[in-house]
């Protein structure tokens, strides 16, 4: 897919190589985007430029009633940051609803915002809350607001030669509430069909300014200003968000496409509006009061095991399952075919290619991750564990001496059908029960929302997960509502 990998580890580095190239090259992160578009054929390139060595890019930082997010910082990164729940709910319920935890382990918010489509979840509730961004490039840096970011599907003010450093955005006040809704076709993995962000202040029981985002309904999420009006000064009252939701249809012309047409959208988008003002209306959204739903803690790193930024030469220098590889003709793969077809070990399987299906689900410096959107080089100088090392994860046990506690769960519980998505079953339960031994029936299908069963083996599967170290759990595999897929 590509021919030269480029890993700079400095700023300037970085900033030289873009000047450098230009068109020629395409920046690569967490590659969630970028290598489905270059398998697809979409903006070929030959030259990847991959940011990821730059520590000084991932970073969250609250100051003076500002936050300010680093161009590397990820999805999980906002979920799990607590001055991020506090000042930028919508945001993090938007990122909550991205892909699955292996996606949202890679994926950064700079990349989702680049990308520019108007589906992307997260440019929503960012628009809402009046961010601005910072572009640099060796020229310089320059300070955009978001809403004058998009120029049409896909297309933005970004040059050649520059890089998103940094996200910046008012954090919100103890007077004001968000709330972000999205509508899929399933619960994850899912593009959007129409997206909503509120962000409404109050004077008491009255909305003294409103601003509301809409995705999926135009080239470009837009702000619905008709609505924005209509709202200042009035009470939430059932009425006001009945008519609010009617309102909104007369400013919008929506687009037909694969997902859904524009009637059902607009009809839709009434639903959407007045429900979202219901829910604020009854005190939800401020991030000092609103619980989260529960996060599987599967995408949480090893901290002792992150790899420390090397230079990269075109040889990987790795460390798969404790074992040291040298693989010498992995720099133009992804991270499964390196292992597959470089390191030998073809547990890891290929059921999709695109980051849709979890079969390829390994563990890198002790992150979740689709082993099929990874550039193998990202795996120079780090630590990778695939399904062939899980039983050698067993305290006190030798490499393959003995089972996984899951591993033995599912041989125990009849889990494995035909056999090719456990592996990735498997690693992104283990990771889940290595982080929190005792999950409850949320926890584990977050976990699994990325890990797709084709012989729609769910139930087997999750008894299993929720059977390791807690037997008074004793739950009833024949129970439909204990096991019951949401």
């Amino acid at each position: 897919m590509w021919q030269t990998y480029l890993r700079p580890t400095s700023l300037t580095e970085t900033l030289d190589l873009l000047a450098q190239y230009g068109t020629q090259a395409r920046i690569v992160a967490g590659g969630t985007d970028v290598l489905v578009e270059l398998q697809r054929g979409v903006k070929p390139t030959t030259t990847l430029i991959d940011v990821t060595a730059l520590p000084n890019l991932k970073y969250i930082r609250y100051d003076q009633g500002s936050l300010s997010l680093g161009g590397l910082t990820t999805h999980d990164d906002i979920i799990r940051s607590a001055v991020c729940q506090q000042y930028a709910f919508s945001l993090v319920q938007a990122c909550q609803e991205v892909g699955a935890p292996q996606i949202r382990t890679r994926a950064t918010i700079a990349g989702n915002l680049v990308t520019a489509s108007p589906a992307n979840d997260t440019i929503s509730p960012l628009l809402a809350q009046h961010a601005e961004i910072v572009l640099i490039s060796v020229r310089g840096e320059r300070i955009i607001p978001l809403r004058d970011f998009y120029q049409g599907v896909r297309r933005t003010l970004l040059q050649p030669d520059e890089l998103l450093r940094e996200v910046r955005l008012p954090a919100m006040s103890a007077q004001q509430r968000g709330l972000f809704l999205k509508l899929g076709l399933r619960r994850a993995q899912a593009i959007a069909v129409i997206n909503a962000s509120f962000l409404l202040t109050f004077n008491g029981e009255e909305v003294c300014e409103a601003s509301i985002t809409l995705g999926c309904l135009a080239p470009t999420v837009i702000h619905a200003c008709g609505l924005e009006a209509y709202l200042q000064g009035k009470r939430l009252d059932p009425a006001v968000c009945q008519q609010a939701g009617q309102l909104v249809q007369d400013e919008v012309q929506p687009i037909d496409d694969i997902r859904a047409s524009a009637t059902y959208r607009r009809k839709t988008l009434t639903a959407l509006i007045t429900t979202g003002l219901q829910r604020l209306a009854n005190g939800e959204g401020s991030g000092q009061t609103t619980t989260l739903l529960s996060q599987p803690a599967a995408a949480e790193p090893n901290q002792t095991n992150v790899s420390v930024p090397h230079p990269f030469a075109d040889v990987i220098e790795t460390t798969i399952n404790g074992t040291p590889y040298r693989l010498e003709h992995a720099q133009q793969k992804t991270l499964l075919n390196a292992l597959r077809e470089d390191a030998g070990l073809t547990g890891s399987k290929e059921g999709c290619g695109e980051g849709e299906c979890g079969a390829c689900t390994v563990w890198l410096d002790g992150q979740v991750v689709m082993s099929c959107l990874v550039p193998a080089p990202q795996a120079h100088h780090a630590h990778v564990t695939t399904i062939e090392g899980l039983a050698c994860r067993v305290p006190s046990s030798g490499y393959g001496s003995q089972l996984h506690p899951l591993q033995q769960a599912f041989i125990d519980r009849g889990a494995v059908q035909c056999g090719f998505c456990i592996p990735g079953m498997l690693m992104a339960g283990a990771k889940l029960l290595e982080e929190d031994p005792h999950p409850d029936m949320e926890q584990a299908q977050i976990a699994l929302s990325g890990n797709i069963c084709r012989c729609t083996g769910y139930r087997k599967i999750l008894d299993a997960i929720l059977s390791i170290g807690d037997e008074e759990r004793n739950i009833d595999s024949a129970s439909p509502t204990a096991l019951s897929v949401k």
